[in-house]
């Protein structure tokens, strides 16, 4: 229109528009910032939970004896103890990736772009209930107490402490040692806190929603402001507007959709915490402390997506 139809009054002062382009910037590394943060502090709390569930198998192997026992147990009663505890702290990271991988109203794993996405990985956590994937690690009284409790992971925990006062009251425990158990189980349950935080508190809607304005608004005005830069070339060279607009466009569309990405590391996305991985890697290096040889393989990436 302004080229073939002379409508010179569509060309707006650059100025405006760099000062819009500005502030949508900042505002954009504002939101990937703390997007990240979430997406990071995931991450670690995931790494504490990778170490302390290290830490509880070996307390559990070599802390659990018959040295002060009333009632000495045999091996085989003392490895099924061990395997006991051992077991159910699996099943307590297979309660909490399934919770965590429960989705919320403000999450974008329903929005079409990313349902289509999805073809190329699944969800393990999607495709089974905790019922069938926790009855291998725990007696099916377990199971039966732990399935009729809303939060399943807590109360894996609150069995685990049960289990730990018998043990003491029956000396194969020491005092001390008891104390060091319950720490690692206290330990588990403030990374569950911080993951149930992320998971239940979104990124402010008012930062996401006005972001995503802003950049449209940017994007709208962006050719008006464009024209007569390009004017300034010669005469046709404003047509490069066209190409140009689309490639800032596509540059600040894109790096919105980055910071959305981020926002909500656990809602089984293929940019979130693969903690589903992690789950298994915890697993086979506790069974393998109980000298298991009949593991489960490593989780691998299904097109370059680790879940």
């Amino acid at each position: 229109m302004y080229e073939s139809f002379h409508f010179q009054w569509l060309a707006l002062p650059w100025l405006p528009m760099a000062i819009m382009g500005t502030a949508v910037a900042f505002i954009i590394g504002f939101q990937n910032n703390a997007t990240y943060n979430r997406l990071w502090e995931a991450r670690k709390i995931y790494g504490a939970i990778v170490n302390s569930s290290r830490t509880w198998g070996m307390m559990v192997k070599t802390f659990i004896t018959n040295k002060q026992a009333q009632q000495p147990l045999s091996d085989n009663e003392l490895k099924a103890v061990h395997g006991r505890l051992i077991y159910r702290h699996i099943a307590w990271l297979t309660a909490l990736r399934h919770q965590l991988r429960q989705p919320r109203e403000w999450e974008t794993m329903s929005k079409n772009y990313n349902i289509e996405y999805k073809k190329f990985f699944t969800v393990s956590e999607h495709e089974t209930s905790l019922e069938n994937d926790i009855t291998f690690y725990l007696s099916a009284a377990d199971t039966k107490y732990i399935l009729s409790k809303q939060n399943r992971a807590v109360h894996i925990i609150n069995l685990q402490a049960e289990d730990l006062k018998e043990l003491l009251n029956r000396g194969l425990i020491d005092n001390f040692r008891h104390i060091e158990l319950q720490r690692v189980l206290s330990d588990l349950y403030e990374h569950q806190g911080k993951c149930e935080r992320i998971k239940n508190f979104p990124y402010p809607r008012q930062y996401a929603t006005l972001n995503l304005y802003f950049v449209w608004l940017f994007v709208i005005f962006l050719p008006y402001g464009m024209i007569p830069e390009f004017e300034k070339l010669g005469h046709y060279m404003t047509w490069l507007t066209i190409p140009f607009c689309v490639l800032v466009s596509w540059i600040f569309r894109t790096m919105d959709k980055i910071g959305e990405s981020s926002e909500n590391p656990f809602q089984a996305g293929p940019n979130d915490i693969p903690i589903t991985a992690l789950s298994r890697t915890i697993e086979i290096d506790l069974r393998e402390i109980l000298d298991e040889m009949n593991l489960p393989k490593p989780i691998e990436a299904k097109n370059g997506i680790l879940m």
